[in-house]
Formats: structure tokens, sequence, C-alpha cells
């Protein structure tokens, strides 16, 4: 179905550690903008697209969001690689590291953990779509966010490309919104 490149979609480069980035990057690991969230929506909302089109469109974004959650995560472990227990503990860090170490795992800034409630899956081709459309909106503004809170320049750069992705995610969602709203306009002939 897939050829799979062992690569990443875009270069996951940092220049140095840091604990802070790190942590904030998070949210697009395990928040209810992030990444996971978003390939597992359009994954399940794929079902109930009217036409072939509109649900190849769902399936080839959440396959996408599933390669943007490996970039969140090779920043994230590259920006914590190294870093001392004790500068972990320091910010903020301590509780994840007891129960993950390094490693990543589904919550949000906060800790709180990831859950199926980020998804929505109305049923309804239309609001699904509605709500595609405005979860790139709010990844694009994280990621809008996300690069004001880092000086790396390397790490700039790679959120860069995926807040500019989330850009084209919205504008496929908004194609699909008109190709299915014509679609179900359409009289159909039997």
């Amino acid at each position: 179905m897939w050829v799979y490149e062992k690569k990443l979609q875009y270069p996951a480069k940092v220049c140095k550690p840091d604990v802070k980035m790190a942590k904030y990057l998070i949210a697009q690991y395990g928040g209810p903008d992030g990444e996971l969230a978003a390939a597992l929506r359009y994954q399940t909302q794929r079902f109930v697209m009217p036409t072939g089109k509109a649900k190849a469109v769902l399936t080839d974004i959440a396959t996408e969001e599933l390669a943007h959650l490996e970039i969140i995560a090779t920043l994230v472990f590259k920006l914590l690689k190294g870093v001392p227990v004790e500068i972990l503990k320091r910010e903020g860090l301590g509780e994840y590291y007891t129960e993950h170490d390094r490693g990543l795992f589904y919550a949000d800034t906060t800790g709180m953990l990831w859950t199926a409630a980020y998804i929505q899956a109305k049923g309804d081709a239309i609001a699904d779509l509605h709500e595609d459309m405005a979860a790139e909106e709010k990844a694009r503004a994280t990621y809008e966010h996300l690069i004001n809170l880092t000086d790396d320049p390397s790490v700039k750069d790679t959120l860069r490309f995926l807040r500019e992705r989330e850009i084209v995610h919205f504008q496929r969602f908004g194609e699909t919104l008109v190709q299915v709203r014509e679609y179900m306009e359409s009289k159909k002939f039997f």
C-alpha cells in the first residue's frame, strides 16, 4: 500500500539540547491539537466520506500526520539527549522522567495523558471536514507559538516546515469540502 523510506519526511536537526523546548514540543506529540490526534481523527473520519477522492485525501493526510509525529519525536529525543537528570528535574520534567525516562509518551506539556476525547468524528462528511479544517488551523497556530519559543535555527526550520504542511492540509480539506458538497448536491440517476 505504501513504500516506507527509512528517513524522516523533513530533517529534524537541533543545535544543542534544550529541555524547555523539548517540553513545549510534547504538545504536538500527545496534546489535543497534536499530530497523533490529527492522524487518528482523519483515519477514523475517512470511512463516512461519500467519494473515493475524499477518502483518499483523509487517508493521505492521516498518513502524513504520522510522519509528522515521527519528526516531533525525533526533535524531542535530540533535545533531551545527554541532558543530566538534575537539569530535567529543575526544568519541570522530573515527573515525566520518573515515568518515561527520556522516552516519548503521549501526554501534553502539562502531563495530561492523551485521550480519545481529542478525536472528533461526527459521521457527517460536511461537519467532519469543517472539524478537520479547524484542527489544521489550531495546529498551525501551535507551530507558530513553538517557533516563537525557540532560538535554535535548526528547530525553527523544522517547525516552519511542519507549519507549512498544516496550511497545505487546510487547503486540501477546503478543496475536499467543496467537492463533497458538489457531490451531495448533485442529482443521482438510477
